[in-house]
This record gives C-alpha cells, structure tokens and sequence, in this order.
C-alpha cells in the first residue's frame, strides 16, 4: 500500500468525524462529501492504515523531536528559533508539541483502532481485532508515558460521553495488558479472519510477526512498571519469558512503518515535517552528548548519524545553547534524516534490549550477555555496519564488551550497560522517546553533575540545557496537560508540572 501522508490524516480526520466527537476533543459536524465512504462503508482494512499513520505521525513527528532532543541525540540549531522550546523544556499547554500528540493519537488513533476492534469484533475477524488491540494498547501506553493518567475507560465512547474521567495510569496499563491477552486467545484458524496483506503497514499480514509484537508490548510495559509495581512487574514478566512465547527479533524484522517514498505527502514524517515543509534541512544538530560518548568510544555511528565520514570530525552544539555564536556551532553537523526513514514502534534493538534487561532483573543475568550482543548487533546493521564490526566492540578488551563497559573510569553496572546501548541505538528509527523514558524509568545515561562545557564532563551523560526554564538541575519528566482537554472536559485533571515524574518514573 503507497503511504500518502496528507491523504491520510484528511481520512484519519474525517472517519473520527464519522465515528463521532473524540472523547477529548469536540468536533464540528460537516456536511457528507459523496466522494468519501460513510461509517457503514467502513471496514477494518480501510480504517487500520488510517489509525496506524496517526499514530506514526505523532511517534515519528513530534515526538521524534522532542524525544530525540530531551534524550540529546540532536539539539537546535544556534542562532535559529524553530524548536528552542523543546530544547528549553519551555512548553506551554498551547503549544504544538502537548497538544499535538494528545489530540491525533486519541481522535486519528485510538478512535480509529477501536473503530477496528469493534467491527472485527462483530465478524469474527480475529486477525484484525489483534491487530487493532495491539496498536491500541501501544498508543494509549504512549500516552500514558507523556502525560500521566489519561482517559481511557469511558473515552472512545463518541457523543456519548464529551467529559470522560480521567484513569491512573496504572490502571490503563493493566487493562491494556488484559486486552492484548484477551485478544491473543481468540481462534485464529477461523475461518471468518482475513488478512490485511499491503493494507497492514507493520508487517504485511504477517500474524505471527503480530503475536511476537503483542507479546513484545506486554514485556515493554511491564518493564515500566518496575518502580512503582515491583511485584506485579516481576511476576508478569517471568510468566511471560518462562512461557516461551516468540518476541520481535531477526525473524520478524522490527515493528515500524516502512514504505515511505520521496515525495511530498508520501515520506517520513520527521522529514516531511522538519525538512520538507521548513523548506530547510538544518534545524536538527549534533548533539555533544552523543557525539562525545560516540567518539570517546571510536563508535563509526557518529559518521551515520550526523553525516561524515571517518577522520572528518563531527562539529556539535552543547545540548539547548542555541543562543551562542560561534564557528563550531555555526558548521555543527546536521543530524542525518531521509524521506524513506522508517519509524519505528518496537526495533529489534529494543526487544533484545529489554530482553537482556528482563535477564538482570530476575534469571541472574542468564542469557543476558547473548541478548545484549544482539541488541547491539543488530544496532550496528541499522546504520549499515556489518556484524563482524559489531563483534569487534563486543569482544573481549573491546569498548561494549559485556561486563567491561566503562564511564567516566568507573565500570557500568548491567542494567546501565543496557540502556546505555539502548540509547545509541535509538538514533536510528525516529524514537529517541524510548530513550527519555527510559531515562526517567532507569537514570540511565547518568545525569551529568555538570555541564558539557565542563573539564569534567563525562562524554555521554545527560545535561541539563544551557538555556533551561526550570529550576537548578531540574529537567522534563512528562509533558503537561493540554489547554483543549482543560478547557473542554469538566473532568480533566489541573496541571502536573513538567518536573514531576508520571507514575512509574523515579
């Protein structure tokens, strides 16, 4: 199926139109245009890609921004204005980088992926209801990750209900686990299921790529509730890893979007956004944080991040010191994105991560190391580097060996040399959000007691920006609630400030 991206979120509007008003946002009614099908028209097939580009579009625009600026793979540009209040965590609750997230993926996603649910529902057409639950529960996991406590349970109720409570986060993710499990028990050799094939944009039809995926998210979100359900998490997840169920990996590929082209309307949608449409490729810079950390480390991923190539130094910029002149900042490298760029939900990279992280936690670190080097592995042949250059960081004496890694002369424990490597590999694919919630679920990369300016600064740790609105060594743990979910559910929570974590953050 041929992405086009402007065509889609027309329809993702128009079919949360038909569907009726959003829980969190009201809609105006429109007159019915004869040249688009109706809600009786609609089918799973035709609404699935709809939802799936929604939540692409945030995952891959906005949040691709913001995520891979607060986890400092990239900052702003010096001297340029474009996203100085994300490098600044200067976000109000009007701007487009809280309410954008919030209205597509409740009005274009989740009303879209029940829409799915439900139909598939009524037919009996398992396979879809898999996939709508799925991409249900990884896109109201997303939200509760951003905001906290959410609507959910009464939210995609349509006219019904315009004021739905908001739940605790705790409490969406249990549910969601619930119905992932539910979904993962229907008959799957019916034969009332159909097959998406071009019309599923994640894995073609795929369903045993789709079990592996649900099974993956339910390790993902568990492993978030480490801190604050320790119980809950470690029973979850043990039940899971002993049941021997298939995670993404090498023989499901990742679980992302793939088939964008290069054109206007049809391309990655960070491209479409940052380059295309700013008429301009240059807002996004290295980052010192990650360009330090690569180069203290000989890491060749700097060259595919940023645009070299080897033995021409990477220029960077100081995390958020966009207001400094300078002919470093001025020719700092720009942060290498294309029109095909996959976004990506769940990487391969992350499954193997999580996996390894899943063995620290609770197996004593059996399988751990195995896990880790195919994390960092397949990291390497994200950016076209073979296996053997992998293998040469993982052996023995090298920089990423298992057990060995070091920071600032002092020897990473396990789970910090996960999503230490968790976070380099997650400049590719658009979701550095993975990485700033990792950071705020695990401290890791460490915190940096100073700035990158600094005699003292360990390479890689994290910053707080040089041009901060927050408090003395304080930096973004969620994003605030927006002005149109306040102002128009009598039921919407006040305001939690940006420095307080969400539930199951430290």
């Amino acid at each position: 199926m041929k992405i086009h991206n402007r065509y889609i979120v027309y329809s993702a509007c128009l079919f949360a139109l038909l569907l009726g008003a959003t829980s969190c946002k009201r809609l105006l009614n429109i007159n019915q245009n004869p040249n688009y099908p109706t809600l009786a028209q609609g089918t799973p097939a035709q609404v699935f890609p709809v939802a799936v580009l929604a939540t692409a579009g945030s995952v891959g625009g906005n949040l691709a921004i913001l995520g891979g600026m607060w986890s400092q793979i990239f900052t702003q540009a010096s001297l340029s204005q474009q996203y100085t209040e994300v490098d600044s965590y200067n976000l109000t609750s009007t701007d487009v980088f809280v309410q954008g997230p919030w209205d597509q993926m409740f009005v274009d996603g989740l009303k879209n992926f029940q829409y799915v649910i439900a139909q598939a529902d009524s037919v009996q057409d398992w396979n879809s209801y898999l996939m709508g639950t799925v991409m249900k529960a990884y896109t109201a996991a997303t939200l509760v990750d951003l905001y906290g406590s959410t609507p959910y349970s009464n939210a995609l109720e349509g006219i019904t209900n315009l004021d739905p409570k908001f739940d605790s986060g705790y409490a969406i993710y249990t549910s969601l686990i619930a119905e992932i499990d539910t979904a993962q028990g229907k008959d799957f050799s019916a034969n009332t299921n159909t097959n998406m094939g071009s019309q599923d944009l994640i894995f073609g039809g795929n369903m045993s790529s789709w079990q592996a995926f649900a099974n993956t998210l339910k390790l993902k979100l568990y492993l978030r509730m480490v801190n604050a359900y320790p119980s809950v998490a470690q029973a979850g997840i043990t039940a899971l890893i002993n049941s021997g169920v298939p995670l993404i990996g090498t023989s499901t590929g990742d679980a992302s979007v793939t088939n964008f082209s290069n054109a206007p309307g049809q391309d990655n949608p960070l491209y479409e956004q940052n380059v295309r449409e700013l008429n301009t490729p240059t807002n996004l810079r290295a980052s010192v944080t990650m360009v330090s950390w690569l180069y203290a480390n000989n890491d060749p991923r700097v060259n595919a991040y940023y645009g070299s190539t080897w033995g021409t130094p990477v220029l960077a910029i100081d995390q958020g010191n966009f207001r400094i002149i300078s002919n470093t900042y001025g020719n700092a490298n720009v942060f290498t994105e294309t029109a095909k760029d996959p976004v990506e939900f769940v990487s391969m990279a992350d499954s193997y991560f999580m996996q390894a992280e899943a063995a620290v936690r609770y197996y004593g670190g059996t399988n751990a190391q195995s896990l880790y080097n195919q994390g960092v592995t397949v990291a390497f042949g994200y950016t076209g580097y073979p296996s053997d250059t992998a293998a040469a960081f993982l052996a023995t004496g090298g920089p990423y060996a298992w057990g060995a890694e070091m920071e600032g002369g002092k020897l990473l424990t396990p789970l910090a040399q996960i999503i230490r490597q968790k976070w380099a590999a997650s400049g590719y694919g658009c979701h550095g959000i993975e990485s700033y919630f990792d950071f705020n679920r695990t401290g890791f990369p460490a915190k940096s007691a100073v700035y990158s300016t600094s005699a003292s600064y360990v390479p890689g740790q994290l910053v707080v920006v040089a041009n901060s609105v927050l408090g003395s060594g304080l930096m973004p743990k969620r994003l605030i609630y927006p002005f149109d979910e306040q102002s128009r559910n009598t039921n919407a929570l006040p305001t939690v400030p940006i420095t307080t974590p969400v539930w199951w953050g430290l």
